[in-house]
């Protein structure tokens, strides 16, 4: 099962994350999101599309921009479609 976790709290886990590039990315059903505020910004990648970001909030710290996901990829990165991954600081195991 992977676990992701910010600031000593538990942000997602679930047994079905799928991974690519080395990233976890985490259905959105098994992420918390009373911890997530939709950020504005996006970035776009080549092969899976236009990602947006979440920034999250975790006992009065903020990790700004620290979870990204697809909401509509690209046909190539379609089983990742609405699937949560993580990074800045947060580990995932």
């Amino acid at each position: 099962m992977a676990v992701a976790t910010w600031n000593g709290t538990v942000i997602a886990q679930s047994d079905k994350t799928v991974v690519v590039e080395g990233n976890h990315y985490f259905p959105p059903q098994s992420v918390k999101t009373q911890y997530l505020a939709q950020s504005t910004t996006t970035s776009r990648c080549p092969w899976k599309g236009l990602a947006n970001y979440y920034s999250l909030f975790v006992d009065g710290k903020t990790n700004e921009d620290a979870a990204w996901y697809y909401a509509d990829p690209t046909d190539a990165a379609a089983a990742i479609s609405g699937y949560i991954a993580f990074w800045k600081g947060v580990d995932v195991r």
